[in-house]
């Protein structure tokens, strides 16, 4: 499986970004994809995350009402829309996939997911 992650850059506070994450591979259909960041200095941290089967799409409560996930299956893709950012936001953004995941459990840490694509920058000025 190879995940390719892109749509990072530098914008200014309050501004918007979409990353896109493509997969592909034996993915199969259903699977989950997530997004994860970190920044100079700082753990990887959680994001986002949402199964291509549907069911419960979860958010970090630093991102809550800011991003928004979205799937399009027929592109093996998800992808990130970020509104509202703030300079804190700004990290390397990885989107991750783990493979026989459960539909509604929510999976946070970095260790649970199978791939990861190469990582985006993200840079918000203020």
């Amino acid at each position: 499986v190879q995940l390719q992650a892109s749509g990072g850059g530098l914008v200014q506070a309050g501004g918007s970004l979409r990353l896109s994450c493509a997969a592909s591979g034996r993915t199969g259909r259903s699977y989950l994809m997530g997004w994860f960041r970190q920044a100079p200095g700082k753990e990887r941290e959680f994001v986002a995350s949402a199964h291509t089967s549907g069911g419960s799409v979860y958010y970090a409560d630093s991102v809550k009402g800011r991003f928004t996930i979205s799937r399009e299956s027929a592109k093996n893709s998800m992808y990130l829309q970020m509104n509202s950012l703030k300079p804190e936001d700004t990290a390397v953004y990885y989107c991750a996939v783990k493979m026989a995941a459960w539909r509604e459990a929510m999976y946070v840490r970095g260790r649970d997911y199978d791939y990861w694509g190469q990582g985006t920058q993200v840079t918000v000025s203020s």
